[in-house]
């Protein structure tokens, strides 16, 4: 059974096949969707949810959606649900990174968190699944592993970021992967026969 994934990120795609083998996992390219997918939301839930009705809206396939901010205590919460765009639409990962360790300059508590919501949509009902990994900000980027905000991100428990790690470690221990296992451990018990 086919499962389309509102994405075209090759990381995203590649975790997902491995962790949901109830389904053929599809990208967006893949089913010939080039659209903005909309993500205006508020919080990383609405757009989450947003973004997979779309896809349900257009091709009436059953499909999921994730997405996902980067807390940081110091700055309230911030950026969230705009961790994309924080330094502009162009959601250069570059450009976030560098104002973000500008922000935290010299900031006492550089705690943070990823938080990823993945909203699967089955016969039009939305089914909501969450995954997150505490962690620190460092002071400078580390790695070339990853993407988005990964090399500044130290996960609680590790001595290296998460642009350090192995995608196997990464897997392991990531707030996509979590919120990842929670729908695949819903699937299976929905549709254990698949």
């Amino acid at each position: 059974m086919n499962l389309i994934f509102a994405t075209n990120n090759p990381g995203k795609l590649a975790e997902a096949r491995e962790i949901i083998t109830t389904h053929h996992i599809l990208s967006l390219a893949e089913i010939g969707c080039n659209d903005e997918v909309p993500e205006t939301g508020t919080t990383i839930s609405q757009n989450a949810e947003q973004k997979a009705m779309y896809i349900w809206d257009k091709n009436h396939q059953d499909c999921f959606s994730d997405d996902t901010g980067l807390e940081v205590d110091f700055l309230n919460g911030e950026p969230g649900v705009y961790s994309a765009r924080y330094a502009g639409e162009q959601k250069n990962p570059e450009d976030n990174m560098a104002k973000l360790l500008a922000a935290l300059h010299d900031a006492p508590n550089r705690k943070a968190r990823f938080h990823t919501e993945i909203v699967l949509v089955i016969g039009g009902t939305p089914h909501h699944f969450e995954g997150y990994v505490n962690g620190i900000i460092t002071t400078s980027k580390r790695g070339d592993g990853g993407f988005g905000y990964d090399p500044i991100f130290q996960p609680d428990g590790f001595d290296i970021t998460m642009a350090e790690m192995t995608a196997a470690q990464k897997n392991a221990i990531s707030h996509r992967s979590m919120a990842l296992n929670k729908m695949a451990k819903w699937i299976f018990g929905t549709c254990p026969q698949q």
